[in-house]
């Protein structure tokens, strides 16, 4: 089996909640070589609490005042990840986006996603796990903020399924 690497450019919410500027750093990672464009799909309903503080470092930067505010700006529905998926396509870069809820996991499979990553922030997401433990498709995990026992468990559930991580990022 030949190994290969795989070059992926992390978009993340670097987009500002602007889906021209999203647009624009797809066609900047694929002019710059890269295979994969990631970007984070969440519903702020789910990720986080009404009046959720955000950090000191946040609040210089936007002038809002808690979590829901913030990540409210940053949130794509359906046809945006549509439009993103289809600029991926036609510039020859897959498509990539970390959920971090099932619903948004089942959203970006219906429209092309062909591997899942993982955050590390939610080994710990059971629920999520069974979830993608679903799909067979290549997973990547990240570990970086999590214990070992916590990438032995996520690993378990994900075995188990035989959604086996072709890669681990440390």
């Amino acid at each position: 089996m030949t190994e290969t690497c795989l070059i992926i450019a992390e978009v993340g919410v670097n987009h500002n909640g602007e889906i021209s500027k999203a647009l624009e750093l797809v066609a900047a990672a694929s002019e710059a070589g890269a295979d994969v464009v990631k970007f984070q799909a969440f519903s702020v309903d789910e990720l986080v609490s009404k009046g959720t503080p955000m950090a000191a470092y946040q609040r210089r930067g936007s002038g809002l005042q808690d979590q829901e505010s913030l990540l409210r700006g940053l949130e794509f529905g359906v046809g945006d990840w549509e439009r993103i998926a289809d600029e991926c396509l036609s510039r020859s870069v897959e498509f990539l986006a970390t959920a971090f809820d099932p619903l948004n996991l089942d959203m970006l499979m219906r429209i092309g996603l062909r591997r899942i990553k993982i955050p590390s922030g939610e080994i710990t997401n059971l629920i999520l796990l069974r979830k993608i433990s679903e799909y067979d498709c290549p997973v990547i995990m990240s570990t970086g903020m999590a214990a070992t026992e916590e990438v032995a468990q996520a690993l378990e559930i994900l075995i188990k399924a035989h959604s086996v991580p072709r890669a681990i990022d440390l």
